[in-house]
């Protein structure tokens, strides 16, 4: 009997020996064993919704914030990327993080030195839905003297897996969408005369400052941007000999929406007399060609960034409204209204 029991006993002891090897592994330190694989996340970042559907994420975002939030909604920690590492297409953020499903926010543009926008109130208490980004209001200055630092935004849902042994992080991809506009005013006369930029202000109206954690306008309070520069141009001689001198000026905005109300401006100064104000979506929409025609509006608004906009005014500096050169299309209006 003793003999049977030892036996048990033995077996028993083996048994519970070789249960716990794995458990050793990860929680002593063996220099012939690897070491446990810890769950988390590997982050590529891709900015593709562009025109040119290329990922340009290296040489466009410089500056990278991370926001991250649990199933529920509540902050667990923030990450942050320099140019050094945005700038490396080899680039990927690895974050530490327990098993299970949480909720990302990347912001490209936030974190450098002359970011244009900043978030309301201190990410780390803040939930998730309550997360809001604001244009800073120095760029709505008449003395503006420097273009929108670009802001890019990026979400994305995770569930973050149980490493096997031998295995990484959990792997995912952020795609991301450019939220500024760059857009260039061209002021041509049609009768051979020069055209002054000093002789008008020029302006867009908007009401597209505050941005919330989706990515959508919240604000219902209009504001304005001026011209960060602005000059004249010269595209050779008229056939009177005169210089073919046109006046520009280049703005910036926030996120431009297809249901939203932005209004370019441009009035005289002479007179105060507004020579042209136009719903400036309706205008950009214009140059949506048949070939994008399965893209929808909105889309076509945060693929295309940047914006030529030519207007032809008469020797009165009375603007023609028959036609508007966007971007090198010609665009002919029978009305103008909204």
């Amino acid at each position: 009997m003793r003999l049977k029991r030892y036996i048990i006993r033995a077996a028993s002891m083996l048994m519970l020996i070789i249960a716990l090897i794995p458990l050793a592994s990860c929680d002593a330190v063996f220099d012939d064993l690897d070491p446990c694989p810890t769950p988390g996340v590997r982050l590529r970042f891709v900015y593709d919704y562009n025109m040119e559907f290329a990922d340009a994420f290296a040489s466009q975002v410089d500056c990278l914030t991370l926001l991250v939030y649990d199933a529920s909604g509540k902050y667990v920690t923030t990450r942050t990327a320099s140019k050094a590492q945005t700038s490396d297409k080899n680039w990927r953020m690895d974050i530490d993080l327990p098993a299970g499903k949480y909720s990302l926010l990347a912001y490209g543009g936030m974190e450098c030195p002359d970011s244009s926008f900043s978030f309301v109130s201190d990410p780390a208490a803040t939930p998730e839905q309550d997360i809001e980004v604001a244009l800073k209001p120095g760029y709505l200055s008449p003395d503006v003297d420097k273009p929108l630092h670009h802001l890019f935004y990026g979400a994305l849902d995770v569930t973050v897996s149980t490493p096997k042994p031998g295995s990484g992080h959990t792997e995912a991809t952020v795609y991301m969408i450019k939220d500024t506009n760059d857009i260039r005013i061209l002021l041509a006369n049609t009768e051979g005369l020069p055209t002054d930029a000093a002789d008008f202000d020029f302006s867009i109206e908007d009401n597209n400052t505050l941005l919330n954690w989706q990515n959508l306008p919240i604000s219902d309070t209009s504001s304005t941007y001026y011209p960060w520069t602005k000059g004249n141009v010269e595209a050779g001689i008229y056939d009177n000999d005169n210089k073919a001198q046109m006046a520009f000026a280049e703005l910036s905005t926030s996120r431009l929406m297809e249901r939203g109300a932005a209004q370019l401006k441009v009035t005289r100064l002479s007179d105060g007399k507004e020579v042209i104000r136009i719903p400036l979506v309706n205008i950009l929409l214009l140059l949506k060609s048949e070939r994008y025609q399965s893209m929808g509006p909105q889309e076509f608004l945060d693929r295309q960034s940047r914006w030529n906009l030519t207007f032809l005014l008469t020797g009165s500096d009375e603007w023609i409204k028959t036609s508007i050169i966007i971007n090198d299309w010609i665009v002919r209006i029978n009305n103008i209204e909204e």
